[in-house]
């Protein structure tokens, strides 16, 4: 195979996993934002919690404070009731307070009832503070994770990007050029493998003397169907993939 043809294999190699890195470095943020929603959502659950339990008690504190107004007001008509001069006043009297007491065990009902259903109430704000405080520390060990993920794609992606450049330095001025127009032109993919006598990108045919000439792996060809630069696997025989074997064990 010739350098340049292994070079710009090479190269689109590289390419590769940039573009895979450049990829999952842009989604990690969108990770990162994505779990905080699911934060954001046991916390709303904790705020709804705690607005219906402070709601429930400041009921309570209303019906406590209408509760002593009533009070009042009957003391005040059971002074009245021993002042009265005529039976009218005093049957007026009477039903005021009966009126008032009424109004009182209303209230003293209503916060019985509210009593009870605070318990289930403060329960809920536990449990919820609970898993707020279970989430939190989920998320904040994902963000760290993602951070660190970042990290090493970011130092990855430098490490690529000099190989890139070393292989770039190597390649013939030319074919990188047209290696460059070619991956702009089909979605990063600029190299193709020629398996079966078809090109592996557009999988058309190729004829059979431009196969049999690319097969020799001399020079550097191009697709005459979609233009990708187009290069040749021999396969590998079970006598070569022996002798590697046994080279391998006698070094």
């Amino acid at each position: 195979m010739s350098p340049d043809l292994k070079l710009i294999i090479q190269l689109q190699g590289i390419d590769g996993r940039i573009r895979e890195l450049q990829r999952e470095i842009a989604t990690l943020p969108k990770h990162i934002s994505h779990i905080e929603k699911a934060l954001d959502s046991h916390l709303r659950k904790l705020e709804a919690d705690r607005a219906a339990l402070a709601a429930n008690q400041r009921e309570r504190k209303n019906l406590d404070g209408e509760i002593q107004a009533q009070e009042q007001k009957t003391s005040k008509l059971k002074d009245q009731l021993m002042e009265a001069k005529t039976n009218d006043q005093y049957r007026a009297f009477q039903k005021e307070i009966e009126y008032c007491q009424k109004a009182i065990r209303r209230s003293e009902d209503r916060i019985l009832a509210l009593m009870e259903e605070s318990e289930p109430l403060q329960q809920n704000v536990k449990v919820a503070e609970a898993a707020l405080g279970e989430e939190k520390s989920k998320v904040e060990e994902e963000k760290q994770t993602a951070r660190s993920r970042t990290a090493e794609d970011q130092q990855a992606l430098e490490a690529l990007q000099q190989e890139r450049k070393m292989a770039v330095d190597r390649v013939t001025p030319s074919l990188y050029s047209a290696y460059e127009r070619i991956r702009s032109k089909r979605g990063g993919l600029a190299v193709a493998e020629a398996v079966d006598g078809r090109c592996s990108a557009c999988h058309l045919a190729l004829r059979p003397q431009f196969f049999q000439d690319l097969r020799r792996n001399v020079e550097v060809m191009f697709c005459e169907s979609c233009g990708r630069i187009l290069f040749y696997n021999p396969p590998v025989s079970f006598e070569d993939v022996a002798a590697a074997q046994a080279d391998a064990a006698r070094s």
